[in-house]
């Protein structure tokens, strides 16, 4: 059994959670409160710009010419898919400033950007691949199971459902594997926590945009 396959189990109940945030059900139904998400896009903007070093830096650390090369890829591919998705969302809503990384994003960015320089590399792999696999599945879910003729946000859903996007994660999760494969047991052990804190912070990360978390405390939200 593949490293992956371990991994997706052990955060598949947080998956699960996040799936049952209001942010997810919302979107799904094409009733999420504008502002919501534009919260939402500020932060993530904040987190793309950093997560395209951290991806940068893991393929600088990575001992095979090929893993370094897709990170690279992954870096540029990555960024520039979402903010092409961000800029017209920008434009759509009128997002014109993106303020401050609030703490969600903030914790969820020091601890990609920690992991990666200071773990093994394979542990910072696995750190930043939730960011590629829990969007692609909660993607294809909403693809799957929206009922809204006119979803406003389904350029978002699209995107993340998507073949382009898709092949980045195969790949992101096929290098993973391949790094499992020659680690220790211990090593091993390391990935899968990276894997699930990462997958516990984006539940965090959606569930902060739906209740406008901020540095002074909740702003907005039910």
């Amino acid at each position: 059994m593949n490293w992956s396959t371990d991994a997706w189990a052990a955060a598949a109940p947080i998956y699960q959670q996040i799936l049952q945030l209001p942010f997810i059900e919302e979107l799904c139904a094409g009733t999420l409160d504008r502002g919501r998400f534009q919260f939402y896009l500020a932060q993530d903007s904040h987190y793309l710009a950093h997560f395209g070093r951290t991806l940068a830096l893991l393929g600088a650390r990575a001992p095979l010419l090929d893993d370094a090369l897709a990170f690279v890829r992954f870096a540029e591919g990555a960024v520039v898919v979402e903010n092409a998705l961000h800029q017209s969302y920008f434009r759509t809503y009128g997002v014109t400033t993106t303020g401050q990384a609030e703490p969600a994003c903030h914790h969820y960015l020091h601890f990609l950007r920690s992991t990666a320089a200071l773990e093994a590399v394979e542990t910072g792999m696995a750190a930043v691949l939730p960011c590629f696999w829990i969007y692609q599945e909660v993607g294809r879910h909403i693809y799957r199971t929206q009922h809204h003729p006119a979803n406003p946000y389904q350029q978002w859903i699209d995107t993340y459902a998507g073949e382009e996007f898709g092949r980045l994660v195969t790949s992101a999760i096929a290098i993973c594997d391949r790094a499992a494969a020659q680690a220790t047991a211990a090593q091993r052990a390391a990935m899968t926590s990276a894997f699930v804190t990462a997958s516990r912070l984006e539940w965090q990360f959606w569930e902060a945009a739906y209740r406008g978390r901020t540095w002074s405390g909740d702003t907005g939200g039910a």
